[in-house]
């Protein structure tokens, strides 16, 4: 009777390691859109059992749009994050590696998870970055009624593929619905100039749908990224200087904070033309996403700035905020 349970124990751990490398080599080839080969090589198997996990993965009705599946390291990373942070829901990507890139992946978890929480009738407030865009063709649309979105931050100087105002309008485009810009730039030359162009152009409108939003999409900035400051072109290597120096790790529209989630004393907090986070934090479902190695301390301080009831990232960015968390604590 031992000896049989034991078999049927092997049996159940094979089974699960078997599942785990389908669903992966699944993953690497429909969404980080990896070659056969390269699969084979990274997973350490040849090329002939790639092809066959990936007519299996199909067989079993494990790939559609997304992918699914119970990966227990996944699950485990994912209720820990909650457990730890007070999330009420995150949502891991698996990496092929721990040096890929995991936009891709958090992107795909992103889309499938907005593909479901968008309703009729909700006001989304949306940040802007090369996540958010990427998030776009893994979203299914639909048409939803009365669906507002608003950008929470102003535009940039320099058209870019990726910008604040191409992300909202492509965003509400998608589920057919209205798009609200604030017509400014991301960060004007005095305080001054802000509060003439709320006040008295109009934009104090625009800023007050945020008291009233259903919801809010957001990703960050890491302080060492130079995509952050050169991105908009207004922001140099002295201002990144500066802000580390005072403590900051990254930005929410462009909103530096430093690692407790405390905005640092710098002026350019004063000039940004965004929402403030007090009002991100009134909206009941905050969504963040975002992830990779110089952004965790970054993630660290958001989760007490913004306070996200939802967190998409990838399992490296995981295990790091978790380490750090752990750390940071004893």
């Amino acid at each position: 009777m031992a000896a049989g349970g034991a078999a049927e124990n092997g049996a159940v751990a094979a089974e699960s390691k078997a599942d785990r490398l389908r669903i992966r080599a699944a993953w690497m080839y429909f969404i980080e859109q990896m070659t056969q080969n390269e699969i084979a090589d990274v997973l350490g198997v040849g090329r002939v059992t790639v092809v066959r996990m990936l007519a299996e993965a199909r067989a079993r009705n494990e790939v559609k749009i997304a992918i699914e599946s119970d990966l227990s390291e996944i699950v485990r990373l994912e209720r820990s994050l909650e457990k730890v942070f007070g999330l009420e829901q995150a949502l891991v990507a698996p990496l092929s590696s721990p040096d890929a890139d995991p936009i891709p992946g958090i992107a795909a978890k992103t889309g499938a998870y907005l593909s479901e929480a968008m309703r009729s009738g909700m006001r989304v407030g949306v940040g802007w970055g090369r996540t958010l865009f990427s998030t776009l063709p893994f979203i299914g649309a639909k048409s939803l009624s009365d669906f507002k979105v608003i950008s929470l931050l102003g535009g940039v100087g320099v058209a870019r593929r990726y910008n604040p105002a191409e992300f909202a309008w492509r965003f509400a485009q998608v589920f057919q619905g209205d798009g609200y810009l604030i017509p400014a730039p991301a960060v004007v030359d005095s305080v001054e100039t802000k509060v003439a162009l709320v006040e008295r152009c109009g934009l104090q409108e625009i800023f007050e749908m945020a008291d009233a939003l259903d919801a809010v999409l957001l990703s960050i900035g890491g302080i060492a990224s130079a995509t952050t400051f050169y991105r908009g072109g207004f922001l140099k290597e002295a201002d990144r200087e500066a802000l580390v120096a005072r403590g900051a790790v990254g930005d929410l529209l462009f909103h530096f904070f430093n690692r407790n989630g405390d905005l640092v004393d710098d002026p350019v907090n004063d000039r940004v033309m965004s929402v403030e986070v007090d009002r991100l934090r009134r909206a009941p479902l905050r969504i963040l996403t975002s992830g990779g190695q110089e952004k965790i301390e970054a993630l660290l301080g958001a989760m007490h700035l913004v306070q996200p009831t939802v967190l998409i990232t990838d399992e490296e960015s995981a295990r790091r905020m978790l380490e750090m968390k752990v750390a940071g604590t004893r």
